[in-house]
């Protein structure tokens, strides 16, 4: 590996940064993407359940806000359940943009090398291919030398693709993951409009 590197030359370089970085935002990802931190099951209920209208709640509710991002949302909604249907939703719509926008951190910059892996790695490709035949006097290259000086400046392209792929694939799984924890806590934050309201039992 390390004889890979030192034959594809500077341009490589980058993109094993690209790489490190990727590797590390997927690790992060996928331990702070996790269902059970997200949206863990039975917090509706025992939201719910616990809570006591007129009563001092803001124990509860501070419990809440250190939970989970959908107990941030259900706290949101409790601190206005006094008012009205429309003013409660609203604190809900608040409080869940910025926890979808908490969500989707750091996407953008796996997404971003995804894209543009196999872009460094062309670059460092033409990079290669300029030297090799920059360094051809007129009749004194062998074609055995060139393919060899071919094969090494394809490193680069090869290595960039090989960073694209995973990059993408999980980018694409954790933009769908984070799109459906969002739907599931908006259906939640309805349903606990609705308990608070008398609409539902």
């Amino acid at each position: 590996m390390l004889a890979i590197v030192q034959a594809a030359g500077w341009p490589i370089w980058p993109l094993l940064l690209a790489s490190i970085i990727s590797v590390a935002l997927i690790i992060e990802r996928l331990f702070a993407l996790r269902r059970a931190r997200i949206v863990p099951s039975g917090l509706l209920q025992r939201a719910v359940g616990e809570f006591r209208r007129g009563a001092d709640n803001s124990k509860l509710l501070e419990e809440l806000d250190r939970h989970s991002p959908l107990g941030r949302v259900l706290a949101a909604g409790l601190r206005n359940v006094g008012n009205s249907r429309e003013v409660m939703k609203e604190s809900i719509e608040e409080a869940g943009s910025g926890v979808a926008h908490e969500l989707n951190r750091y996407l953008t910059t796996l997404g971003t090398i995804a894209s543009i892996s196999p872009l460094m790695g062309l670059f460092g490709t033409v990079v290669g291919m300029i030297e090799i035949f920059g360094s051809q006097a007129p009749g004194t290259g062998s074609p055995q030398q060139l393919a060899h000086g071919i094969s090494i400046a394809l490193y680069n392209t090869g290595f960039g693709i090989f960073i694209a792929i995973p990059s993408l694939i999980f980018w694409r799984h954790f933009r769908a993951l984070v799109d459906g924890f969002v739907v599931e806590m908006e259906q939640q934050a309805i349903r606990l409009v609705e308990y608070m309201h008398g609409e539902r039992k």
